[in-house]
């Protein structure tokens, strides 16, 4: 039975309102039953479905009002896009049949699926794409479903067809919003990791700072650290982190495939644990006591070599996201690197102790210990004469007390010279000065000093630079030349600065030092390339030294 005009114009008005509310709603899942209950209302009906295809155009989404859970469960599978249904997602034309059964697609109803009889479906277009279907079956007053009812359900798929676009653009820009503060996310833990990687090459300081952004990034409550020992077998734990030491520490070592440390360090691949309790992989009882259910282990490499594995731990029993799980991976290597040279960094120091405990060795040998000992041969010789010859062995005493007060004044100087000294801020010229003070009281030598002050315009790295090589000469004068005058001279060009040490002392051979050139002088030569610099050395034997060093006035970096 059609409509009256009255009748029309009123549902259209209740259509419309309707619609208005659907376009407002951005949530998919409840927007598509909406549309549903909707078009119940507006074509009274008593069963209403809507199905949404994916981009492939197949069923994607299928929710219906209706009928009640019990009913939906009763039935064995939901639909699948047969029958009519699947007739109406091939075509752009509604369907309107008055028995379902009499239409040549229908392919019948699922056990304990309600009886229904009349039918009519409309697709859901947005432009030539279809996005689903409204499907409805069974009027109230058991007639079937007329041009009015097609008319207003096609009215109703276009305001549908509009909501359903927004709805998912709404959720492709949360989907976005929440990838991109994921990614911004990992971007601060990758920026952190790599802040604490270059920040310090001392290891238990990138060890804790890694092993601690890692932690609050994953939100797990334990993390630990296996490094890889000198035999490539054992792995040791170095560090534990977070709640329940004691259960982690009852097994700080595995073997190369043993456990999740020693499998991860022999697949060289990262491992996810869960279910610890059951897992005959995981080899820490105590750990699993502890209440711990999931843990992820990642191999710490350097290129091709093993560093160690990073382990964290949770009591929860949500699985770790894997793509946590691969950024961990990529931070691993990352990690590794600079443990290594961390660890290069540890070994070159203790190199550079020992090289120095050698010089200091050598330099002690052949000068002051050798004057203590020329001091014991002097007392030994007073006392074989002290009963025969009083007076010499008066002078020998009096002899061996000047050794002795050198040798002392030696040390003294020798103590001074390995002080660490830093310029400050008192400038290059009051640095030299109070240099050349220390050198006067320890050595009682004439230094003569004549100085430019126009070197302001100098960078600290050079005026450094300067100070330590007239820091070395000065020691090297002390130790070595036995000058009785030493001259320092500071002046400037409009190119270079300059410094000038020279002494009276007993020289040296030139190439014979190019041989075996020392720490001292190696050193001026380092300072002095390192600031754009160069130093030059002259030295007659029995006719002194003089140094020679000049740094540029300006340096581009």
């Amino acid at each position: 039975m059609l409509l009256t005009r009255e009748q029309l114009q009123e549902r259209l008005f209740a259509l419309h309102s309707a619609s208005l509310e659907l376009v407002k709603d951005v949530s998919l899942e409840t927007l598509l039953e909406r549309i549903a209950s909707t078009a119940c209302e507006q074509a009274g009906a008593r069963y209403a479905a809507l199905g949404v295809l994916d981009n492939e155009g197949k069923l994607k989404q299928f929710v219906s009002v209706g009928m009640s859970d019990n009913e939906i469960k009763k039935i064995p599978h939901p639909p699948v896009g047969l029958g009519l249904l699947g007739a109406l997602m091939n075509t752009e034309v509604p369907i309107r049949v008055p028995v379902i059964s009499d239409h040549p697609s229908s392919v019948g109803f699922p056990e304990h699926h309600p009886l229904m009889t009349s039918f009519l479906g409309v697709p859901i277009r947005a432009g030539d794409k279809q996005l689903g279907q409204i499907y409805l079956t069974e009027k109230f007053d058991g007639s079937e479903f007329n041009a009015d009812d097609e008319m207003i359900i096609q009215m109703l798929a276009t305001y549908a067809a509009t909501a359903i676009t927004n709805a998912r653009l709404y959720e492709q820009m949360k989907q976005r919003d929440l990838t991109l503060t994921r990614r911004n996310v990992d971007m601060g833990l990758l920026n952190g990791i790599a802040s604490a990687l270059t920040s310090s090459l001392e290891l238990d300081e990138i060890l804790n700072k890694t092993l601690g952004l890692i932690m609050n990034y994953m939100k797990v409550e334990a993390g630990d650290i296996f490094l890889l020992e000198d035999d490539k077998t054992t792995l040791r734990m170095v560090l534990h982190r977070g709640q329940a030491a004691e259960a982690f520490w009852t097994r700080n070592m595995f073997q190369i495939g043993e456990g999740y440390p020693g499998l991860v360090a022999k697949s060289r691949k990262s491992m996810i644990g869960m279910h610890l309790a059951n897992d005959t992989n995981f080899l820490r009882d105590a750990v699993v006591q502890a209440g711990f259910q999931q843990i992820a282990c990642i191999p710490l490499l350097s290129g091709e070599n093993l560093i160690g594995v990073m382990s964290v731990a949770t009591r929860d029993t949500e699985p770790f996201d894997q793509r946590s799980v691969q950024l961990l991976t990529a931070v691993g290597t990352w990690a590794g690197l600079a443990i290594e040279n961390a660890r290069l960094h540890a070994n070159a120091r203790r190199l550079a102790v020992l090289e120095e405990r050698d010089r200091i060795g050598m330099d002690l040998h052949d000068g002051i210990i050798q004057s203590i000992y020329g001091v014991g041969l002097g007392l030994e010789g007073a006392q074989l004469t002290l009963d025969e010859d009083p007076q010499a062995a008066k002078e020998r005493i009096l002899h061996a007390i000047d050794g002795l007060n050198q040798a002392i004044r030696d040390i003294r100087a020798y103590i001074l010279d390995l002080r660490p000294r830093q310029l400050g801020n008192e400038g290059l010229l009051n640095g030299i000065k109070r240099l050349i003070a220390e050198y006067r009281a320890n050595t009682f030598s004439e230094v003569n000093f004549t100085g430019s002050d126009d070197l302001k315009d100098l960078s600290q790295a050079q005026s450094l630079a300067l100070f330590h090589i007239c820091q070395e000469a000065l020691a090297n004068v002390a130790k070595h030349a036995k000058a009785k005058n030493v001259q320092v001279a500071v002046w400037s060009t409009p190119e270079r600065a300059l410094l000038e040490i020279t002494d009276d002392g007993k020289g040296f051979d030139i190439e014979q030092i190019k041989t075996s050139i020392g720490h001292g002088l190696a050193n001026m030569q380092t300072r002095a390339h390192a600031v754009g610099g160069e130093v030059d050395i002259s030295s007659t034997i029995k006719d002194g030294t003089t140094i020679l060093v000049w740094v540029p006035r300006t340096i581009k970096h």
